[in-house]
């Protein structure tokens, strides 16, 4: 069942990327995975929840990404070394980039799935760890907002012509890193001590994120 509905997945990601999310019908998704369209819907009740499954099931492989990074090295946890490997292993993502800079055209009402509500308490947590840690500023108004506002620009700015379009996907990354390190960093250097413990907490807090987003996918 589980490799069925997969193969049913994979052929929704592919369609929702090439004709976008409005223009791709159940019947389409069922004739790309070479299966009847009553056997989609013994997966999920409708096209939306479907999409909604995919959508999710990139985010286990992203959480479970950052996590093996920071179990690689704690110092990931830095929010600028956060930024720049979040950026990177995104954009190699592009269901979850679209997301993420709420692209309405791609992706229709996904971008507000039933599951970002454990999403936002996972980002809002991870403030707090930064916080707790003194990794992170206590001076910036309305620090997750801000930060926020200025990550999302990058991710929106990456598929637009500009003067600098032409920088690789490293070198936009760096310029990420940049930026959160100089806007939202205290100038203290953290003890490797205290990388660990927060680094733990990261993998902690979204390693608690796959469980119901598994279950929101298969059950």
């Amino acid at each position: 069942m589980r490799e069925r509905a997969d193969r049913i997945l994979d052929a929704a990601g592919e369609l929702l990327l090439r004709h976008g999310y409005r223009k791709v019908t159940v019947d389409d998704i069922a004739a790309r995975a070479e299966v009847g369209k009553g056997t989609v819907y013994l997966h999920w009740r409708t096209k939306n929840e479907l999409f909604e499954a995919l959508m999710l099931r990139e985010s286990i492989e992203l959480v479970e990404e950052w996590c093996a990074l920071m179990r690689q090295d704690p110092a990931n946890v830095r929010p600028h070394r956060f930024a720049r490997v979040a950026f990177l292993s995104m954009c190699r993502r592009p269901l979850l980039r679209a997301m993420l800079a709420t692209d309405l055209d791609l992706l229709g009402k996904l971008a507000h799935h039933p599951m970002r509500s454990h999403d936002l308490l996972a980002a809002e947590r991870f403030h707090l760890v930064g916080e707790k840690y003194a990794l992170l500023r206590t001076d910036v108004p309305h620090l997750a907002y801000t930060m926020a506002a200025a990550q999302v620009g990058f991710y929106v700015l990456d598929g637009t012509e500009t003067a600098d379009s032409a920088l690789d996907l490293e070198s936009r990354a760096d310029a990420l890193a940049f930026i959160v390190r100089e806007t939202f960093e205290p100038a203290e250097q953290p003890s490797p001590e205290v990388l660990a413990a927060a680094a733990t907490e990261f993998i902690t807090i979204f390693s608690a994120l796959i469980p119901p987003y598994r279950q929101w996918i298969y059950d």
